[in-house]
């Protein structure tokens, strides 16, 4: 009974953090090492204790601390000085990982923990640890041939992950007596091939990679998972690999690698399944926590005091308290909260709780507003049908793709694309370019359903799909995209859509597709403070709120008329 009880209360929304293991806990007690009380994290899974064969091995532990305390930092008031993991790192991250093994089906001690996630705030030595434990799993680890490969989402950050390890390999004198060269662009020991290096693209692993290990820093600049999932699957011929994710926290978005990685390791955490190859530590402030208070600093930031110091965190929460936009940036960099930017123009709290179901048959015959939003040949098109309902809206949304971008946009969904696909939600048109035929036939469906009063559409990106439907007698509006025309819908989009969620006029929807538009969308202000969605700068695709915008354009063009028009009507009284 007492079991059940304990994953009963895992299994809530509160964070859970497994206590250390009493095998670590009398290993930090023999070895002298010292956590403070507030040294703890938010997450944690259990060690693999209970895993068939697991025994600890001290002396695996050693041979990581003893192995980076050969090497040297190269940055600050430590450089030259060996690098010397700080106890909590040893107790939540070492330990556990490189601690716990067991005998292999050919008898031979391997690690049980092959996949680790570790997330803790900036200036916490995540970097230099990182760096650290891929040269290790390179050139001390044991194996023969040794591929360590520094995963990047970009080859710019591919660089950046580089060039620390490359500094830590360059000024550490036992590497160099061990024949490790530090090159370009990879660290190699020539006498077995063994390397680390670097990789930002796809492109950059070669065929025939075959890692025996893997650091991936930064999981939140990732927008697609081609090289990390190109990774797991290519450590399956070696006998312990080691795959680790240090990061910090993302914005909050959805359908992310990250927020799909972070999702699996909070139910491994709160024990909703159990892998005993899987390893996760978070350490973060309680999102009910005072953000500018010290034990809140402390509670983030289990370097608190050495790194980052004391004035560093007081001076990022002066800058937290001048705006939100900084504030925001405390919470997540600093303090490891994910949170939304607080000036995202939309949030998608205020959105989400504009959602109802919307009933298509119900709608027949009412008059309605549409947007239009068509994509380059090869992308997503988008379009909205607004219908008045009193003081508020009803919206719906159609989207199409060619099928052959459906593995593209799963990507960049971590394929909830192809669910959208299966369900409905999104069409996919033959082939891989746009077929305009499907979209202008599904327009002259609606308009046999709906009173179509008009449908605004962005002249840059018209097409003979415009031509066709102006033919098919629908009144087609230009909607032009700048400022002084988009800024109005946008400004009542966002009142609307706040309005709803305190029950009053609203814009009630329901469309996954648009939600993801909508969690990425961002905006651009001009200097009289208009409005308008910025592609450039938002987190991905936005056609879903393109077509919104256009749609209410068209429905505040009518009602605007309509006014004018009453006025007109009245004519001159005279008494």
């Amino acid at each position: 009974m007492a079991a059940r009880k304990a994953t009963r209360s895992r299994s809530t929304d509160r964070p859970y953090a497994a206590p250390l293991s009493p095998e670590v806990k009398w290993y930090l007690k023999s070895r002298g090492i010292e956590l403070h009380a507030w040294q703890k994290p938010l997450w944690r899974t259990t060690d693999p204790r209970d895993a068939e064969g697991a025994y600890f091995d001290p002396e695996r532990v050693d041979k990581v601390i003893d192995t980076l305390r050969h090497l040297r930092h190269t940055q600050g008031k430590w450089a030259g000085h060996p690098l010397r993991p700080d106890p909590w790192q040893i107790a939540y991250i070492i330990a556990p990982v490189f601690g716990w093994v067991r005998r292999n089906a050919d008898g031979r001690v391997v690690r049980i923990i092959r996949s680790v996630w570790i997330e803790v705030p900036r200036k916490n030595g995540k970097t230099t640890i990182a760096s650290g434990l891929g040269l290790y799993l390179a050139f001390a680890d044991g194996e023969h041939g040794a591929q360590v490969i520094a995963a990047a989402g970009s080859k710019e950050q591919a660089w950046n992950a580089y060039r620390p390890a490359q500094l830590i390999a360059e000024n550490s004198p036992d590497f160099k007596a061990a024949g490790i060269q530090s090159m370009k662009k990879e660290i190699v020991r020539p006498i077995d091939q063994s390397f680390f290096k670097a990789v930002g693209s796809i492109g950059d692993l070669l065929q025939g990679t075959n890692p025996s290990g893997y650091i991936v820093d930064e999981m939140h600049v990732h927008r697609d998972s081609t090289v990390i999932d190109a990774l797991e699957s290519g450590t399956g011929a070696r006998e312990q690999p080691l795959g680790l994710i240090i990061t910090t926290a993302d914005d909050g978005k959805m359908h992310s690698p990250y927020s799909q990685h972070r999702d699996r390791v909070e139910k491994l955490c709160k024990g909703v399944f159990h892998n005993d190859s899987e390893y996760a530590v978070i350490f973060a402030a309680p999102k009910t926590a005072d953000p500018f208070k010290e034990t809140t600093w402390m509670r983030a930031n289990p370097g608190y005091g050495v790194s980052p110091t004391k004035e560093f965190m007081r001076a990022e929460a002066d800058k937290a308290k001048d705006s939100p936009l900084n504030l925001a940036r405390f919470l997540r960099l600093n303090l490891n909260v994910r949170t939304k930017q607080t000036t995202k123009y939309i949030s998608m709290r205020a959105w989400q709780a504009n959602e109802r179901d919307i009933d298509e048959n119900a709608l027949r015959g009412k008059p309605c507003y549409g947007g239009l939003d068509l994509a380059s040949v090869s992308d997503l098109s988008a379009l909205c049908w607004l219908f008045p309902d009193g003081d508020r809206f009803q919206a719906i949304w159609r989207f199409w793709t060619p099928e052959e971008n459906l593995r593209a946009l799963d990507l960049r969904t971590n394929v909830a694309a192809s669910a959208w696909a299966a369900d409905g939600w999104l069409s996919t048109t033959p082939g891989n370019v746009q077929d305009y035929d499907f979209i202008r036939a599904a327009i002259n469906h609606d308009a046999e359903a709906f009173d179509i009063r008009s449908l605004g559409y962005d002249p840059y990106n018209s097409s003979q799909l415009v031509n066709d439907l102006v033919a098919d007698g629908i009144n087609m509006v230009k909607v032009r995209q700048g400022y002084l025309t988009l800024s109005p819908p946008l400004k009542q989009i966002q009142r609307l859509v706040l309005a709803g969620m305190k029950g009053q006029a609203g814009i009630a929807h329901q469309h996954p597709v648009m939600d993801w538009c909508m969690d990425n969308l961002a905006v651009t202000m001009d200097p009289a403070e208009n409005v308008k969605p910025d592609k450039a700068k938002s987190g991905d695709k936005i056609d879903g709120v393109a077509a919104l915008v256009n749609a209410m354009s068209e429905a505040m063009a009518d009602a605007e008329s309509s006014k004018r028009s009453a006025y007109e009507g009245h004519g001159l009284l005279i008494a």
